[in-house]
């Protein structure tokens, strides 16, 4: 605590505080998680405060609990100073040691129960990826709702009709890429119902398709000059800047993903045979060969530009406390700022044009669509086979002349 405060009398005050020895823990983490001076002054004597209303209202540390918490902060506290972050950052401290007793989980609905299942089947029983959970989940919260509003869940009074009238709903106000995501989502919900207690399959085959073509779309990726543009608008003389580089160079070099990014760790660097390991959505893990230049921008920011804390995570936030990212949205929130700072208006801001214009630019220079699919880990062949179309070269042969045409 010396760290932060110079007056010896204040440092004695809060130490002999009714919860002084854990304003002394709490400094600690605060310091750990890169919070400056300041800031966390600021932290302990709101801790200090909410100490000696404890104290005022006679209430035990054993007898503490998160509902007081929150009461402290709703009277006394202010939203902007972080007050409820710091009381519950003490809070939980006083919770690791045992001191308070845990707070038992507030009575959930049936539906969540349902979806809290699901989701735990998704991930123990498909290994699918948090974000595809999520998206998945929400999904099935729209169709409890729609099927029994706020009211109880009775899962065996599903009828085949039910889905179709979901569906068509969804359809309705949906674009036909995230009806399909709705009905994907479906099939798994009754596919787990099969799994879980032995019904389901005739309501998984009751789910309607959504009208979709296979590789309808053509990809579209920044060309070379806009990637260039992108990767020069970030100042490397600031910690953010060489961060933002060494992130916006991994995915135009390596076409990774944004979530692969963002979970990336320092130990799936191996400098001295020069690779990378990258978990995919399917959690399987590749290695993949570090270009020079992707390994000097990491190596950069590592050195001059990363905040020296415990975290294994490669990039982390800036502003403390310094943690890794949260998923993949804080990636392409990147990638959305540096295009804007390029001046480079494009339909998608999102990180995963760079994979397409990666692939168009392997094509450019000759390479197959199996070397295409392997770099960018497609774990389907015909995921690769919608590059294709912008192979103008190799499909200009093909065409055939216009009848209407100059012979």
């Amino acid at each position: 605590m010396e760290r932060f405060f110079k007056d010896s009398r204040t440092i004695q005050r809060f130490r002999s505080g009714p919860l002084g020895p854990y304003i002394q823990q709490l400094a600690v983490e605060l310091a750990s998680q890169g919070h400056g001076r300041c800031a966390t002054r600021l932290r302990l004597r709101i801790a200090h405060q909410f100490g000696l209303w404890l104290t005022k209202c006679r209430i035990e540390i054993a007898d503490l609990t998160i509902v007081d918490a929150d009461r402290y902060v709703a009277r006394y506290g202010n939203v902007k100073q972080g007050d409820a972050k710091s009381v519950r950052m003490l809070f939980d401290i006083l919770l690791r040691r045992g001191l308070v007793r845990p707070q038992p989980d507030p009575a959930k609905t049936d539906a969540e129960r349902v979806i809290n299942c699901f989701s735990t089947y998704l991930q123990q029983e498909r290994a699918l990826s948090p974000c595809t959970i999520d998206g998945m989940c929400r999904q099935i919260g729209l169709f409890l709702a729609f099927r029994f509003g706020g009211g109880a869940v009775d899962l065996s009074t599903i009828l085949p009709e039910d889905v179709i009238a979901f569906v068509q709903h969804e359809a309705a106000r949906k674009c036909a890429a995230s009806a399909k995501n709705t009905t994907s989502a479906l099939k798994s919900f009754f596919q787990y119902l099969q799994f879980s207690s032995g019904r389901g399959q005739e309501l998984a085959s009751a789910v309607p398709s959504v009208a979709s073509w296979s590789l309808s779309s053509i990809p579209k990726g920044l060309s070379r000059p806009q990637v260039t543009r992108v990767l020069n608008s970030c100042d490397r003389n600031t910690p953010i800047g060489r961060r933002d580089y060494a992130i916006l160079l991994l995915l135009a070099r390596l076409g990774l993903r944004a979530g692969e990014v963002a979970y990336l760790s320092l130990d799936d660097i191996d400098w001295s045979a020069g690779t990378i390991s990258v978990r995919s959505k399917s959690h399987k893990s590749c290695q993949l060969p570090l270009p020079p230049d992707v390994g000097d921008a990491i190596a950069d920011y590592l050195q001059k530009g990363r905040p020296v804390v415990s975290s294994r995570r490669v990039f982390l936030r800036i502003p403390a406390p310094h943690v890794g990212f949260e998923g993949a949205s804080a990636i392409s929130l990147i990638v959305k700022y540096a295009l804007r700072r390029a001046d480079i208006h494009s339909r998608s801001y999102g990180a995963h044009q760079f994979r397409h214009a990666l692939a168009t630019e392997m094509l450019k220079h000759g390479a197959a669509l199996p070397e295409i699919g392997q770099i960018l880990r497609h774990s389907q062949a015909k995921t690769t086979f919608i590059y294709a179309k912008i192979d103008f070269a190799a499909l200009a042969p093909l065409a055939r002349r216009w009848p209407g045409g100059v012979a």
